[in-house]
C-alpha cells in the first residue's frame, strides 16, 4: 500500500518530538533556503542534516583528540625521549644510507 503524503508527514512528525527554534538574520536564511532548494530538500530537511554533519563531525574529532591522563604523559615522554633504536633498525638504516647514497 502507498503511503500519501499527509501519512508520510504525520509518521515523521512522530518521529520527531523534539522542537528547536532559534534567531537568525534574513541574510542567512536566504543562504540557508538556496542551499535546501539546491539539494532539493525542504528547509527544515537541510537545517537539520546539516546541523546532524556538523555536531557528528565536531564530536568525532573531539572523540579522536581525546586521551586520558597517562595515554597524554606516556605520548608526550615519547616523543621527549625516544627509545634508542633497536640494532636491527640500525642496520637497516645504514643499508639504507648505503643504497641510496645519502
Amino acid at each position: 500500500m502507498l503511503r500519501t503524503d499527509a501519512q508520510t508527514s504525520v509518521r515523521a512528525k512522530r518521529a520527531r518530538p523534539q522542537r528547536l527554534e532559534a534567531r537568525i538574520s534574513k541574510a542567512q536564511k536566504e543562504l540557508f533556503v538556496r542551499a535546501a532548494e539546491l539539494q532539493g530538500r525542504s528547509l527544515t530537511d537541510f537545517l537539520i542534516a546539516s546541523a546532524q554533519a556538523a555536531a557528528l563531525e565536531t564530536v568525532r574529532t573531539h572523540d579522536a583528540l581525546r586521551l586520558s591522563e597517562g595515554d597524554r604523559q606516556t605520548f608526550v615522554s615519547a616523543l621527549l625521549t625516544p627509545p634508542t633504536p633497536a640494532k636491527t633498525l640500525r642496520r637497516a638504516a645504514k643499508r639504507y644510507r648505503k643504497r641510496t647514497g645519502l
